[in-house]
């Protein structure tokens, strides 16, 4: 006769042994009992199987057969064909929310388990990853705050590539973020002051090395003398007017909350704006910021060890419309201008006081665009100059403008000229005269109709060769000859 083969567990193996010391009244069955943690009622009921079916009767009855709980298989293939059609690319955690939300309820492993089966989910390999050293949360909100940017096809196909710019509490895991169409220094900007308006000044604020917030250029004499080692961006030093410390994070890993908070949201939050259909940047902040991040903060945020608020209260001299801004050092013109980014600004006639003309001032672009000029502690508003129409003509109005490269040579064509009162109209003169240093020539080689004057100015000689008439008539002509001697 064939020996039957039985798996075992080891629990089960165990329990097998047991049973057998009782049998040979080794341990009595009240001993048993205490071991097993059962009740001695239960020692003779395995007692009795262990006779009848032998060590069989330690294995579980529905091994090996369909548990009484499973799903009828029309139910799984019914939830499977909604996963096809809607939630192929969810996790199974994220489906799972959104068919209980249409009356489909399940549980996450069960659907994990289905969808693996079906090739909707592939599990993640267990890898060995590079170990960093892990630091704790800090212990109150407000401590440390994280800031970083998302190049991301946040709304897919249905509207324009953006960029989430968010902050993230390191001891709350609080969230605040916009959706920008760019990633710069005025956005963050923006973004970091719609959470000092919404929470305070926070003690820390750490971000990685963009060029946003760090520049790695020298500081300016002005920012040596007050003390500064380094040259600050503009994100920089509205930090430290604001009293916030600044660390640069030295890896990725380093600012790693942010970086796993940007990984859920690009699951979560682009399948969550897909189902609602959102398509612009206006409607993905509206979104983002009553729908979202409310249930975000329900759902995701901690607890922090410490109860007390670290942030601080903004007071009168924390002015952010011109804190969060962007500033430049200009030297005002002689006629009450500056120029920024190829734009001419000018100072109104009425807020024109002693000393401007020449100054050294700063120039603010604020982010609700309106240029200010800060002078001697006061701020001026600057109205945009529209552009200098182009000369056309030189000052004397003789001769037409065209401008040219230094130490070269330029002609000029005067066409026409006033007509005289009793004289025929003059005709064309052409000047040749070589712009910067050294010499100037001046060669009339067309005369007009009265006068008859050819000549010529050498370097050092001011002869005139004239003829018969002895004189220039023509006041015109005059004017141009005085003109040309008196820039000698």
């Amino acid at each position: 006769m064939e020996t039957e083969r039985i798996a075992l567990s080891q629990r089960e193996r165990d329990r097998l042994r047991v049973l057998h010391e009782v049998k040979q009244k080794q341990i009595t069955q009240v001993e048993a009992g205490r071991r097993l943690k059962v009740s001695d009622r239960q020692i003779r009921r395995l007692l009795f199987r262990l006779g009848e079916q032998g060590d069989r009767a330690v294995i579980h009855g529905l091994r090996g057969r369909p548990s009484n709980r499973k799903f009828a298989a029309p139910f799984e293939q019914k939830i499977l064909a909604r996963v096809r059609q809607r939630y192929a690319d969810f996790g199974p955690t994220l489906a799972a929310e959104h068919l209980a939300k249409e009356g489909l309820p399940v549980s996450r492993e069960t659907l994990r388990k289905w969808m693996t089966k079906a090739a909707f989910w592939r599990p993640r390999s267990q890898r060995v990853k590079k170990i960093h050293v892990w630091r704790e949360r800090r212990a109150s909100f407000g401590e440390l705050v994280m800031q970083d940017s998302s190049p991301f096809r946040w709304l897919e196909e249905r509207g324009p590539a953006c960029q989430l710019i968010a902050l993230i509490d390191d001891a709350t895991s609080r969230v605040w973020a916009r959706f920008t169409e760019h990633d710069t220094t005025e956005e963050n900007l923006r973004t970091l002051g719609g959470w000092l308006r919404r929470y305070g000044r926070p003690l820390a604020h750490y971000t990685d090395k963009n060029s946003i917030f760090r520049t790695a250029g020298a500081a300016a004499v002005s920012e040596q003398l007050r003390g500064e080692e380094g040259a600050r961006s503009q994100f920089g030093r509205a930090l430290g007017e604001l009293g916030i410390e600044w660390i640069a994070a030295q890896s990725p890993q380093a600012k790693g909350r942010i970086e796993r908070l940007f990984e859920t949201l690009q699951d979560r939050l682009v399948k969550e704006m897909r189902l609602a259909g959102i398509a612009t940047l206006e409607a993905a902040n509206h979104f983002l910021e009553t729908r979202f991040l409310p249930e975000w903060e329900q759902r995701f945020t901690v607890a922090p060890r410490h109860p007390r608020n670290a942030h601080r209260r903004l007071g009168a001299e924390h002015g952010l419309e011109r804190i969060l801004s962007v500033r430049v050092a200009r030297k005002i013109a002689q006629d009450h201008t500056v120029s920024w980014d190829g734009n001419r600004w000018g100072v109104p006639r009425e807020e024109v006081c002693a000393g401007l003309r020449g100054a050294q001032v700063e120039i603010e672009r604020r982010l609700d665009g309106s240029h200010w000029l800060r002078f001697r502690g006061r701020y001026l508003r600057l109205r945009h100059c529209p552009e200098r129409a182009p000369r056309t003509v030189s000052p004397s109005g003789l001769k037409s403008f065209r401008p040219t490269a230094s130490r070269t040579y330029r002609k000029t064509t005067i066409k026409s000229l006033q007509k005289c009162s009793s004289e025929p109209p003059m005709a064309d003169i052409s000047i040749w005269q070589k712009t910067g240093h050294g010499d100037r020539r001046l060669q009339p080689v067309r005369d007009c109709g009265h006068s008859g004057v050819a000549g010529r100015v050498r370097g050092g000689d001011q002869s005139i060769v004239r003829r018969q008439q002895g004189s220039l008539a023509c006041p015109l002509l005059q004017r141009c000859f005085s003109d040309a001697f008196s820039k000698r």
